[in-house]
């Protein structure tokens, strides 16, 4: 992925394996350098806590988490269309 966002250098402290893993990854060209493979760990990260914030905000805007009598409902009535196909 090429981005013309402009970017920033830090310095970080990672496990070694975490290092081990990413200079793997540019070994088997599955990223371009130990910073793109960082870059893009880090977006994931940031687009779940996004995801895990909007989907906090629709459970309040709906009445909260299902309960455990709607969850088995709804495995019910899900099973049922599964087994249907």
């Amino acid at each position: 992925m090429i981005s013309m966002t402009p970017k920033e250098k830090i310095a970080v402290s990672l496990p070694a394996e975490l290092v081990k893993a990413a200079k793997k990854a540019v070994r088997e060209g599955r990223a371009p350098n130990v910073s793109a493979y960082v870059a893009e760990a880090l977006s994931e990260k940031a687009m779940h806590d996004d995801l895990a914030s909007l989907l906090d905000e629709l459970l309040a805007a709906s009445g909260g988490a299902m309960t455990a009598a709607e969850r088995r409902r709804a495995d019910r009535i899900l099973g049922g269309a599964r087994r249907a196909r």
